[in-house]
């Protein structure tokens, strides 16, 4: 079996994760108020959800 020589130090070890990019969030616009908001989400401005109120909020009253 396999083994190895030596431990491995904690920075060749971490070097294997240090690659990662986190990306930006996908944004697409409110049909009703025209604001960005992320996708099949409540618009955090009006409240609308697929046409519909959901969340009722202080301008929409």
């Amino acid at each position: 079996m396999a083994v190895p020589k030596s431990k491995q130090s904690k920075q060749r070890t971490n070097t294997r994760y240090a690659n990662f990019k986190a990306a930006a969030p996908t944004l697409v616009e409110c049909p009703h108020c025209h604001e960005l908001k992320q996708p099949h989400k409540v618009c955090k401005k009006c409240g609308y959800y697929d046409g519909r109120e959901v969340v009722a909020t202080e301008e929409s009253k």
